[in-house]
């Protein structure tokens, strides 16, 4: 399995160990769900948009027949 270092400054890794911490759970189970989350969530947007976009450009084709 392929490793990751990702750069925390003092702060950000006092947060992310209180709030693993406070769910019971280790700091690299709780940043890999969290960082799942944040890629799940990015794509959904994504996919929204592409969407929205389509709506969109389907009325304007539309209107200009």
């Amino acid at each position: 399995m392929a490793g990751l270092t990702a750069g925390f400054t003092e702060e950000e890794l006092d947060a992310l160990r209180e709030r693993a911490e406070a769910e019971g759970r280790s700091m690299q189970s709780f940043a890999h769900d969290a960082a799942v989350r944040a890629v799940n969530e990015h794509s959904r947007l994504l996919d929204e948009t592409a969407e929205h976009v389509l709506k969109a450009g389907e009325e304007l084709n539309r209107r200009l027949a």
